[in-house]
C-alpha cells in the first residue's frame, strides 16, 4: 500500500464491486472507500473486503455516526472516512481498530480531529483551502500528520498539492462514476497512478 490514493466509489453497486475493486488494485490503488450514500454500501464493502481485504485497505466514506462505524466494522471494513470532524465517530472508529480519516477545513478542525485520535486528515473540499491555505496549515500541524486532499485534487495538480504539503488524495468522479465499465475504470486508474508516481517520484 505504497501510494496514498483513496478511490471514492460513490454510486457503486454490490454486483460490480469485486470487479471494480480488482481493476483498481491491479492498477496500484489499494485504498478503497464506498460512500454510504451508495446503493447497499455495506454489501459492497463486505464483498470487496472478503475478496481483497488482505491486499487492500477497504472501508466506507460519508460515515456520519457511531452506528454506521459499527456497521462498517461488521462488514469487514477497516477504513472510515467522513466529510466532517466528529470526535464520537473518530473515537468509535479507533475503538474498533479501524483507521480514521475525518474531513476538516480549518486549523481548529484539524487539531480537534488529531486530538480525538484521527490517523490522518481529509482536507475537504480542498479547493476551498487551496495550496496557500494548506501550506500555512501544514506549518503548524504536528510533524508526520498525514494529509489527504479531496475535492479539487486530481492528476493535473498532484504536484502542486504535494508542494503545498499534501501526502495523498481521495479521487472520486475522475476515477469512478456509475455506468463506467470495468475497462474504463481500469484505464482511469492507470492514468491517475502514473500522474501520482510522476508527482511523488
Amino acid at each position: 500500500m505504497s501510494r496514498n490514493l483513496i478511490a471514492i466509489l460513490r454510486g457503486l453497486t454490490p454486483p460490480e464491486a469485486p470487479s471494480i475493486a480488482k481493476a483498481l488494485i491491479d492498477a496500484g490503488i489499494t485504498r478503497i472507500e464506498v460512500p454510504l450514500n451508495s446503493p447497499d454500501p455495506f454489501s459492497s464493502i463486505a464483498r470487496i473486503a472478503a475478496e481483497f481485504g488482505e491486499a487492500a485497505l477497504i472501508g466506507a466514506g460519508t460515515v456520519l455516526n457511531v452506528q454506521e462505524v459499527q456497521e462498517v466494522a461488521k462488514s469487514g471494513g477497516k477504513l472510515v472516512v467522513s466529510p466532517n470532524c466528529d470526535p464520537e465517530v473518530i473515537a468509535a472508529t479507533k475503538e474498533l481498530g479501524m483507521q480514521s480519516f475525518p474531513g476538516v477545513l480549518t486549523p481548529t478542525e484539524c487539531f480537534a480531529a488529531l486530538k480525538a485520535g484521527a490517523d490522518g486528515l481529509k482536507i475537504f473540499p480542498s479547493f476551498l483551502m487551496g495550496y496557500e491555505g494548506l501550506n500555512a496549515v501544514r506549518a503548524v500541524l504536528p510533524p508526520g500528520t498525514r494529509i489527504y486532499a479531496v475535492g479539487g485534487a486530481g492528476p493535473e495538480n498532484f504536484a502542486d498539492w504535494r508542494k503545498a504539503g499534501a501526502d495523498g488524495f481521495g479521487i472520486g468522479t475522475a476515477l469512478y462514476k456509475p455506468g463506467l465499465s470495468v475497462e474504463e475504470v481500469a484505464d482511469r486508474a492507470q492514468r491517475i497512478v502514473q500522474a501520482y508516481d510522476a508527482a511523488f517520484g
